[in-house]
């Protein structure tokens, strides 16, 4: 099996980097990131696909609540931005709800450049973002939410090896529950393999 690890041994990494895949680098947030996050979270669109509502936040008041979180991270959520390879910010990762007795996390999703939906950044980032995940914790089982209506990201995840386990209604919404084990990722994987599309499913 190639592994991410190797794979990033392969190219000279870029500040923070953590994981590379075939078209995207994950890294560790930086404080620049800051205006295309706020951007995203106003945006309608971005918005509706996760269930929310856009923020009401000035910038001003959204960069120090970022800046907080960039200083005082909380130990139950890793969060990454992703990158093109040529080092162009699009969107952003996490897994998080990580539950240590379990073994367990919740993992999220937004490409928030809409230019790079439907050409296999997300799809990739998830593919990476799972590799690194196996590859470096003990966590055993990957768990995520999707409405009930976006059959594309549903169809994403399954070819990412994610299993549908049952609707859940939240707060108004109908989702459906996926998730992959780790016994499960490590029948299946490559990392090395062409991840397929996914398109606009936000964290």
């Amino acid at each position: 099996m190639a592994t991410s690890e190797a794979r990033r041994r392969e190219h000279k990494s870029v500040a923070g980097e953590i994981v590379r895949g075939r078209k995207v680098i994950l890294r560790e947030k930086r404080t620049s990131d800051g205006r295309n996050d706020y951007a995203w979270r106003l945006d309608q669109e971005l918005a509706r696909l996760d269930a929310t509502v856009p923020i009401r936040l000035s910038l001003d008041e959204f960069a120090t609540l970022y800046q907080d979180e960039l200083r005082h991270p909380s130990p139950r959520r890793r969060r990454f931005a992703i990158d093109t390879l040529v080092g162009k910010h699009i969107g952003n990762c996490m897994y998080y709800e990580i539950d240590q007795r379990r073994k367990q996390a919740e993992l999220g999703i937004m490409i928030g450049d809409k230019r790079y939906w439907s050409h296999g950044y997300g799809a990739d980032a998830v593919e990476s973002l799972l590799c690194h995940i196996f590859e470096t914790t003990d966590l055993r089982r990957i768990y995520l939410y999707t409405l009930d209506w976006n059959i594309r990201a549903q169809k994403c995840f399954r070819k990412c090896g994610f299993k549908e386990r049952q609707r859940v209604a939240r707060d108004g919404h109908s989702f459906v529950l996926m998730d992959i084990t780790r016994e499960e990722w490590e029948r299946r994987t490559d990392c090395s393999e062409e991840a397929p599309s996914l398109e606009g499913e936000p964290a």
